[in-house]
């Protein structure tokens, strides 16, 4: 029996991380279908069986980044010290997005802030994938702080969920922040004066500024 139809000739992982760049680069507005037929190298009627229409392929695209950057996260976190770490990932928001420096770095920003920005009231689908996307980079923020109080590093005049909203905040600051000022130095005070308040007093750990910040003055 003759065959009808154009097989898939793509692999489906790769052409869902090209189109999370793509979303990632453009955002969800600026790209069509036919940009990501483009991109991807497919015809429009296999991107369409494979993902669905544009909508459902950024949910997905979303969730590959989230659950990509939580794994960096968590990897990250699992030892050393806490806020030095912190604070590599908030004077380079590249190592904790996974953007490459050598193309778009730091101006690509976090997709998921991006997205969360980009909300419209009605998108309950993605307000829901940011929020679960966040809280699990939350838990893992918290662990990492619960760590930290109990080696005596964080204060413990905070609960760690609270210390952990509060990185995420910083996070996203520091992303948004980066995507139009490229010299991080110039916000690096800040960043120092953010972490060193997470200290607890007479920690035997060296101050996160005195550690790690002399580099960038």
């Amino acid at each position: 029996m003759t065959r009808t139809g154009r097989p898939r000739s793509f692999d489906a992982d790769e052409a869902l991380t090209q189109a999370r760049d793509l979303f990632w680069t453009r955002g969800y507005a600026n790209t069509s279908i036919q940009d990501l037929v483009d991109e991807l190298n497919v015809q429009r009627g296999s991107l369409y069986a494979a993902f669905g229409d544009k909508h459902s392929l950024y949910l997905r695209a979303v969730d590959l980044y989230a659950r990509e950057m939580r794994a960096r996260l968590e990897s990250a976190l699992a030892t050393g010290p806490v806020l030095a770490t912190l604070r590599r990932m908030l004077l380079d928001p590249a190592t904790l997005t996974g953007a490459d420096p050598q193309q778009h770095g730091h101006r690509r920003g976090c997709l998921l802030g991006n997205t969360a920005a980009q909300l419209q009231p009605d998108d309950a689908s993605t307000t829901a994938l940011v929020a679960a996307a966040y809280d699990a980079v939350l838990d893992v923020l918290t662990d990492a702080f619960t760590r930290a109080q109990a080696t005596g590093e964080v204060t413990a005049a905070s609960t760690p969920a609270a210390q952990a909203q509060l990185a995420l905040l910083l996070f996203q600051g520091a992303a948004l922040v980066g995507r139009a000022q490229l010299d991080s130095s110039r916000y690096a005070d800040g960043i120092d004066a953010a972490l060193v308040a997470f200290q607890a007093a007479g920690s035997p750990q060296t101050p996160v500024a005195e550690t790690v910040g002399a580099s960038t003055r």
